[in-house]
């Protein structure tokens, strides 16, 4: 197909798989807001109902945004390595638009992101990560697993907790280019539209950082025991 053949194809794919993984980061990020204690029952009932879900479709979704994860990385590799070959002649006809750090990083923040995930399921997930912590054999007093309590004694755990926020300034740098870029690619960019769509994606990745960066940091100084 043309759309995964040509450059422009696979921008407009990265552009899409970008914006439904951007969606899910803020479904996850409510969810992981309940260890505040809005939801009755806190983080335990989040994970509880999450888990209570029928397993076709809760790994029908795990499969699917793994298949979206899989289709953004393969594309973005691509077109890194295509916009670098497409650079030879750089200084002889160069571009004047200043790049921003968070855009020439993009393939370099995207592949922390990608290991930091892999390291983030291992660790609450499948809980092969201080496993003697995990919530599967730690039940709380309903008898479900004891998801806040596994949280609680990782991030009170300094360079755990750092590692969290660290990955979370990788992925406001990833976002707050990455945003922008997908609109643009779906063509709904233009010179009236572009400062607006750049704000706006900063304070979007910013709004994710300090949500995600929350809960470690609460946690790490005693807020949240």
């Amino acid at each position: 197909m043309q759309l995964f053949s040509s450059s422009i194809g696979r921008k407009i794919v990265m552009a899409i798989t970008g914006q439904c993984m951007v969606l899910f980061a803020i479904i996850h990020l409510l969810g992981n807001s309940t260890a505040f204690g809005w939801l009755t029952g806190g983080l335990n009932a989040y994970a509880h109902h999450l888990h209570s879900l029928p397993l076709p479709l809760l790994w029908g979704f795990r499969l699917g945004l793994l298949a979206l994860a899989c289709i953004h990385i393969w594309f973005g590799i691509q077109l890194t390595i295509e916009n670098r070959a497409c650079r030879t002649q750089q200084y002889a006809v160069k571009n004047m638009q200043k790049a921003s750090f968070a855009s020439e990083t993009m393939i370099w923040t995207g592949a922390l992101l990608l290991l930091f995930i892999i390291y983030h399921l291992l660790h609450f997930t499948f809980q092969v990560i201080n496993p003697e912590t995990g919530a599967l054999i730690n039940p709380d007093a309903l008898g479900h697993p004891n998801v806040l309590a596994m949280v609680v004694a990782a991030f009170q755990n300094v360079g755990i907790a750092l590692l969290y926020v660290g990955a979370m300034v990788v992925l406001f740098l990833h976002l707050s280019h990455g945003i922008q870029s997908s609109f643009q690619s779906m063509g709904w960019s233009n010179d009236r539209t572009q400062p607006c769509l750049i704000k706006g994606s900063t304070l979007g990745a910013l709004f994710m950082f300090l949500g995600y960066a929350a809960v470690p940091l609460i946690i790490l100084v005693r807020i949240l025991k």
